[in-house]
């Protein structure tokens, strides 16, 4: 839940179960591919009614809303080009919770057990419409409510989350391979409309020093048939990377 690094992104890979619909984050342990990883988070794909949701959790094996292990979860609407994340505890004093999801508390040791079970929206994902059928990524929008850093923590009790908003990084025609494109510095190697960067995008509201429409906040592209790496920085999360990469999964017939 802490926010990445602020200097160099902290590099991570997902790996992906068609089969069962299930998505395993591990934080990257060296730079090859090959690496096992550390475990990190899990989630699964379910259908509720028109709509669809990732179960996140802190358990590789339990994949459910009721477990203990359950840190939030992403929800699309019928379409699939909008997406909500909410976190299973309160992002701020006083947040109200969307839906109460069951009146047992936490016992996962990485939680609090002090905090009751809940759905808290921080964020919002969406994709815009290619009527046209331009070419390049699929062009993305995220607000975030995001977790204050260490330095804007100290010597207060609490600190209220930083509003953020991110935006998809344009890629640059490349003439000789007669392409658009985006450098990912070798940490993507299969060229796909799910891949993608997210830089910070003006917005008056937004609180400063977030970064710039060059620095990289998250990155996320395919590197195998279901080999996907993500790299993210501060003010991101890795519960908020994740999510937010997760949306990319899945067709998109009016974005691209």
């Amino acid at each position: 839940m802490p926010p990445g690094p602020k200097e160099h992104p902290m590099q991570c890979f997902i790996k992906r179960n068609k089969k069962n619909s299930t998505f395993y984050l591990y934080l990257s342990l060296t730079q090859t591919f090959m690496d096992k990883g550390k475990f990190l988070l899990a989630a699964r794909r379910v259908r509720r009614g028109a709509h669809t949701e990732y179960i996140i959790t802190l358990d590789a094996d339990d994949l459910s809303q009721g477990s203990n292990a359950y840190v939030g979860k992403l929800r699309s609407d019928f379409v699939g080009t909008k997406f909500t994340i909410y976190d299973s505890h309160p992002p701020f004093t006083g947040a109200k919770a969307s839906s109460s999801r069951t009146s047992r508390r936490f016992t996962s040791k990485q939680i609090s057990p002090q905090v009751p079970a809940g759905n808290f929206e921080i964020g919002h994902v969406s994709y815009k419409f290619n009527l046209l059928k331009s070419r390049g990524p699929r062009r993305m929008f995220c607000r975030l409510q995001c977790p204050p850093s260490e330095e804007s923590t100290k010597g207060e009790e609490s600190s209220q989350p930083l509003s953020v908003v991110l935006r998809n990084k344009a890629p640059r025609w490349h003439e000789h391979l007669q392409c658009w494109c985006l450098n990912f510095h070798g940490r993507v190697t299969v060229a796909s409309v799910k891949n993608f960067q997210l830089v910070a995008a003006p917005d008056p509201c937004q609180v400063s020093g977030v970064g710039d429409d060059e620095t990289v906040l998250l990155q996320f592209g395919k590197a195998g048939d279901d080999m996907f790496t993500m790299d993210y920085r501060q003010p991101l999360s890795a519960f908020q990377a994740f999510a937010i990469c997760l949306t990319s999964f899945g067709t998109k017939f009016a974005c691209e």
